[in-house]
């Protein structure tokens, strides 16, 4: 990978850039249109984890600090601020859910999902949950819409948890005849479908 000219710029010069920053509150990037700079050697694992020069970066604050000014254009990320903007690579979505919060049931249901970098947001319109196809036939990638195109792939147990709530409403809503036509979930008046798409 090509690395971001090494003028005055790098992860350093990023790093002071964002410095004042809110932290874990993402920053109106659709807002900022700066030059692009090139890329920086900074990669996004499918696990989440944020690589820097091929090595982890293992600073919680700082990832969130990168978090909060990630864009997405079309396939590609950047990272923006109102100066420049970084291509960076990720090899799934940018972010994951770790944990899930389930309120009421039924069409009532309320799911609430956290991410690896703090985000917490309501499955629903705004926020649909989809699956994708793996590389398997059977494999199923499921995600949540986190804002503005960046997504989070849900971790293994967080899908476990949402595939047994799925089967635990499919068997309760086939007892009074008002089962769905497909095995899925509601979540703010929205019902998801666990069926997949291209990936």
């Amino acid at each position: 990978m090509q690395k971001k000219n090494s003028e005055p710029s790098g992860l350093e010069q990023l790093i002071k850039a964002l410095k004042d920053q809110p932290e874990q509150k993402a920053a109106p990037v659709h807002l900022w249109n700066p030059d692009y700079c090139g890329e920086l050697d900074m990669v996004i694992e499918p696990d989440g984890s944020w690589h820097y020069d091929g090595t982890p970066i293992g600073r919680e604050k700082l990832v969130r600090l990168f978090a909060t000014v990630l864009k997405r254009e079309g396939e590609s990320y950047f990272l923006v601020t109102p100066v420049e903007k970084i291509g960076i690579t990720v090899k799934d979505a940018p972010f994951n859910a770790v944990a899930m919060e389930q309120k009421g049931k039924g069409k009532n249901q309320i799911l609430s999902f956290t991410t690896n970098v703090g985000d917490t947001v309501i499955a629903g319109k705004e926020h649909p949950l989809r699956f994708a196809k793996g590389q398997k036939s059977d494999d199923i990638k499921p995600y949540i819409m986190i804002r503005a195109g960046l997504e989070a792939r849900l971790s293994r147990p967080v899908y476990y948890e949402l595939a047994n709530l799925a089967l635990d409403q499919e068997t309760t809503e086939k007892a009074d005849n008002s089962v769905p036509a497909s095995i899925g979930v509601w979540s703010n008046g929205v019902f998801f479908p666990f069926t997949t798409s291209a990936s």
